[in-house]
């Protein structure tokens, strides 16, 4: 069975627009559209108002991923472009925002939770890559 949505039509830039609507209706502050070096959206970043402050994460996609899995599937020639699988990641992230979003609406979890892997770190890393990038090795806090 091929992945989520590997057949949809709707537009990336349509489904980047509904997360951002999504984004806000549950307390983002600011919104930016990433786009690669051959204009295609890599992805969305933006700003939440947390206990903690006000906090920046990004949203990646690897449509070059989503295009290798179309491939494996052996879906229809129509569907491996590179713009289709685009289209379908983007779609991805979007359905995955709106169940999350679902969570938070339930008060199980908060916004950080949600989106911890994807906070912007330093030197422009999503928390994800930093950890990555150590080995997954949380080192030990300071207190104050």
């Amino acid at each position: 069975m091929p992945i989520a949505n590997y057949s949809t039509s709707i537009s990336a830039m349509k489904s980047v627009g509904e997360i951002q609507g999504i984004l806000v209706g549950h307390g983002a502050t600011s919104i930016m559209v990433n786009y690669a070096k051959d204009k295609t959206i890599e992805s969305l970043s933006f700003i939440v108002e947390t206990p903690h402050g006000h906090l920046p994460f990004r949203l990646p996609v690897d449509t070059a991923a989503v295009q290798k899995v179309l491939e494996e599937q052996g879906v229809d020639p129509r569907y491996r472009t590179y713009e289709h699988s685009s289209r379908v990641a983007w779609r991805i992230i979007k359905d995955w925002v709106r169940a999350q979003m679902a969570l938070l609406e339930t008060e199980m979890v908060k916004m950080e939770q949600i989106f911890l892997p994807y906070m912007v770190a330093k030197g422009d890393k999503t928390l994800y890559e930093a950890m990555r990038d150590k080995g997954f090795y949380i080192e030990e806090g300071k207190s104050d």
